[in-house]
């Protein structure tokens, strides 16, 4: 799955809960995630004056991430889910990242572990 293909199925599976998803559309998705936070955040600044102290005091964020964060909460847990039942784990797995600093670690080691071969409970490989 290319970057484009990735996002695109971000997008259209924005409340999809079910199903699979594979490892290379999980990472892309991350990394689309990473680089328009850190556009949003010079954009914040921008509308905060440059007022750094208050962006800080703001917890490093402004209306625009803020905004941002709101509308890719609900897809980006929905593919995380889905990644886990690639993986053939449970999507309550998603709730490990609960747990300060070892949940991360956890979830990171989940979502970068190859898929389940063939057919699971969850549906068929996206591989095939």
């Amino acid at each position: 799955m290319d970057f484009g293909t990735a996002i695109k199925s971000f997008w259209s599976n924005y409340t999809n809960f079910k199903g699979r998803a594979r490892r290379s559309e999980y990472w892309y998705v991350q990394l689309f995630l990473v680089i328009t936070n850190l556009i949003a955040a010079p954009v914040d600044l921008a509308l905060m004056n440059w007022d750094t102290d208050r962006f800080i005091a703001n917890g490093g964020g402004g209306i625009i991430g803020l905004i941002w964060i709101l509308a890719t909460i609900v897809p980006a847990i929905a593919l995380l889910i889905r990644r886990l039942h690639d993986t053939n784990r449970s999507g309550w797995w998603a709730l490990i990242g609960l747990v300060p600093l070892i949940g991360a670690v956890v979830l990171i080691v989940f979502t970068v572990e190859d898929s389940a071969d063939g057919q699971n409970i969850y549906g068929s490989s996206p591989k095939e």
